[in-house]
């Protein structure tokens, strides 16, 4: 008799079980953004997925890393933008790129080495 609840509990939970494997595609994904060069740069990153701002003129030192999550898409993955500008308004250099399909702990690579004319 203890048996018929053991199986019932077990069958009743296998629902619960994929509804969970589903949710992970919707997870956020963890990524790593790095100015990759000696020059502190102010840098945006916008979620591709949501069309909205993550971080916002963050200040990122030479050659430091901040963490970022942002929403995965149908895949599982990431996909952002992102623009830089450095901090030295007397020497003032941009970058943007975009970087998409980035798995789960990824490393982005952030600079502002281009002219900013036009930007």
């Amino acid at each position: 008799m203890t048996m018929q609840p053991y199986r019932r509990s077990k069958l009743g939970a296998l629902p619960l079980l994929l509804l969970g494997v589903t949710a992970l595609a919707g997870d956020g994904v963890n990524l790593n953004i790095t100015n990759d060069g000696i020059v502190d740069i102010f840098v945006t990153v916008y979620d591709m997925s949501t069309n909205a701002a993550v971080v916002e003129h963050q200040r990122i030192n030479g050659f430091a890393t901040i963490p970022v999550s942002v929403n995965a898409d149908a895949t599982g993955r990431a996909n952002i933008s992102w623009t830089a500008i450095t901090v030295d308004s007397r020497d003032r250099r941009c970058g943007h790129a975009e970087q998409t399909g980035l798995q789960n702990d990824a490393s982005v690579n952030v600079h502002a080495d281009s002219d900013c004319a036009g930007q």
